[in-house]
């Protein structure tokens, strides 16, 4: 009852509490950078265009079971954004968490450095970065029309009519990862993540075309949850309790 609560914004954590979450955050983002990223190594055998996405997919789905009730498990500053939109989280709690992801990412890939052969640094290992072929704005916009899509999920997964409907969240929410990156990973890296994209940056200094990975995430993110919060929710309607 208490999960359910947050999901409407009605029962917010205590002061005390907060803390917890912010940890959450950490804690979930280092995971899912530190063994996200393990996906991408080179494997004989294995392509990693397919591997990677199975992978983040997973954990996004795993984080989501474990830490889902404590802060969210947004993992994603673009995800707090829909969150702090939809009146769910405060905006000084949504920036606690967006330091905290974005330090998790750091040390999970710094982590992922001291626990593989494989110099990640020199080969770029997981970093976002546009292919060739596309132009800064083609790679911005698919970033903006991804992390759209997975706003939108977060958008209704919030919404009150679904608010019994959440024994599956984290099942839907790795799905959708999986989904987005099978389609974007081959052209952008399919980030809709700044943090994702910031933890393996500063330690390869790998700064080409990032601010795509701030800009459009964001962007999309925030222009999804506000359509969804001031069109097409409806404060009127009867909960739906189906599966």
């Amino acid at each position: 009852m208490k999960y359910q609560n947050m999901i409407r914004g009605k029962d917010r954590p205590s002061c005390c509490a907060k803390w917890r979450g912010v940890l959450a955050e950490f804690i979930a983002t280092l995971i899912l950078i530190m063994l996200g990223c393990m996906t991408c190594l080179p494997i004989k055998g294995i392509d990693p265009n397919i591997y990677a996405p199975f992978g983040f997919g997973c954990l996004v789905a795993v984080n989501v079971q474990i830490f889902g009730h404590i802060s969210g498990a947004f993992m994603n500053p673009a995800v707090v954004l829909a969150s702090v939109i939809r009146g769910n989280t405060s905006l000084c709690l949504g920036i606690a968490y967006t330091l905290a992801e974005c330090a998790g990412a750091i040390v999970g890939y710094g982590i992922l450095f001291l626990i593989t052969e494989i110099d990640i640094f020199v080969n770029e290992i997981c970093v976002t970065t546009p292919v060739p072929e596309l132009y800064w704005y083609q790679s911005f916009v698919i970033e903006i029309a991804i992390t759209a899509v997975l706003s939108f999920v977060c958008m209704s997964v919030w919404d009150p009519v679904n608010a019994r409907n959440t024994d599956s969240t984290s099942i839907k929410f790795g799905v959708t990862i999986l989904g987005l990156i099978l389609v974007a990973g081959p052209w952008t890296g399919a980030s809709m993540n700044p943090a994702r994209s910031l933890g393996p940056a500063v330690w390869t200094g790998q700064w080409a075309q990032h601010w795509i990975y701030w800009a459009g995430p964001l962007l999309g993110s925030g222009a999804a949850a506000l359509l969804y919060k001031f069109i097409f929710t409806n404060r009127y309607r009867t909960p739906n309790i189906t599966s």
